[in-house]
């Protein structure tokens, strides 16, 4: 048995890390910019990178890194490092060589593609750090691009023969989010003994229902990045209680994300059941939360349903008219070619939709297959926020 306990410290929690965000001019107005990760003991990585074919300089500089241990990482914000070519693997080198006493020290970068770095900002910005601090929040805050809100969270795993080990992380990200991977980057530290084949796996396990089953606007970054750091300083671990430990930090933050949607203003739940397989039940839930109809429908408080069924429909997966039955919470506005929607039931729904959270189920009613995924509302706010990204 173990328990696992909610603590404050975000990535700092864990035993032997440290992390601090300060302001390097990348911003306007002494906006946080950029951050830093640092472990006493090198780390053995785990990772997880965006699915786009144009991916940025920092991962092509960590892929080009073989197989090895770092204790460091920079992160900055309002810059992507993305399209740069080599000269952006080149400005990652020269700001690299300026962070001292560190081992294979790693870049993580976010904010606009297809412009260089300003190294003198960053390297200036370096010198900055101090590490010796804890300040997990302000890391957290250094990242953000068009966040509205920071994003951390932390737990104390207690195991049955007395040990415990931490696990803490932060993350950004409100916009451009399908993950497969999402713009979302995660730092994910531990203290846990864990191998690193162990933790890679468990990564891959847990992202599929969390960071991989989330969607705000249906796009796919250039600087997805999931990134678990475990130096083993507590000297314990156990499989089941890590997993379990790993999935409540990443599920949080992966609901943060949505919740923190560009000018978003619902958390939507897509429960699929009764496909034919999980498979087929993953494909229509990721086309509930990827349907631009039926997040415009969402952001009108809207209970057309009929956007919902033709969803499922045009998903790819099998379904059948005759089969299936929708629900909005729990009311159920239409089961097996039975629709229950009158005057008084579209009310209702309507005040279900209104809430801040709610459930859309679909039960396809052909076999067992099951898989929920998560997505917000497509307003008028979005559109304003992505014209004039760039400013």
């Amino acid at each position: 048995m173990y328990n696992i306990i909610y603590a404050e410290g975000g990535i700092c929690l864990s035993e032997g890390f440290y992390a601090d965000g300060i302001s390097a001019g990348l911003k306007a107005e002494n906006a946080k910019d950029m951050a830093f990760i640092y472990s006493e003991l090198e780390c053995e990585i785990a990772s997880i990178f965006t699915t786009n074919k144009m991916y940025a300089a920092p991962i092509k500089h960590f892929y080009a890194k073989g197989d090895f241990k770092t204790n460091f990482v920079l992160i900055n914000s309002k810059n992507a490092n993305a399209m740069t070519g080599k000269a952006g693997l080149d400005d990652i080198g020269e700001i690299l060589s300026n962070v001292k006493n560190v081992v294979n020290p790693l870049m993580s970068s976010t904010g606009v593609i297809g412009v260089r770095l300003p190294k003198e900002k960053i390297i200036n910005g370096i010198k900055l750090f101090d590490f010796s601090k804890k300040n997990s929040s302000e890391a957290a805050k250094a990242i953000m691009t068009t966040d509205t809100f920071s994003k951390e969270i932390s737990f104390k795993v207690k195991l049955e023969n007395e040990k415990s080990f931490n696990i803490g992380a932060i993350a950004k990200g409100a916009g451009m989010i399908n993950p497969a991977m999402a713009t979302m980057l995660c730092f994910i530290t531990t203290d846990a003994k864990v191998s690193k084949d162990e933790m890679q796996e468990l990564l891959y396990e847990v992202t599929k229902t969390t960071f991989n089953a989330i969607s705000v606007d249906g796009d796919t970054s250039t600087n997805d990045t999931v990134m678990l750091l475990a130096n083993a300083k507590s000297g314990a671990y156990e499989r089941e209680a890590f997993k379990e430990a790993l999935f409540k930090v990443m599920h949080f933050l992966a609901l943060e994300m949505v919740r923190d949607g560009e000018g978003a203003t619902k958390l939507v739940t897509y429960k699929v059941t009764g496909a034919k397989n999980n498979a087929e039940a993953e494909v229509v839930a990721k086309a509930l939360s990827d349907s631009l109809l039926v997040k415009t429908a969402l952001f009108g408080e809207d209970p057309n349903w009929g956007r919902i069924a033709s969803t499922v429909g045009a998903s790819g997966a099998e379904s059948y008219e005759e089969k299936l039955k929708i629900c909005f919470d729990n009311l159920c506005v239409y089961d097996k070619g039975q629709f229950y929607f009158d005057k008084e039931m579209e009310d209702k729904c309507a005040i279900v939709m209104s809430h801040k959270k709610f459930t859309i189920s679909c039960d396809l009613g052909i076999a067992k297959g099951e898989f929920k995924s998560y997505g917000c509302d497509l307003g008028y706010e979005y559109v304003k926020i992505n014209a004039d990204y760039r400013t």
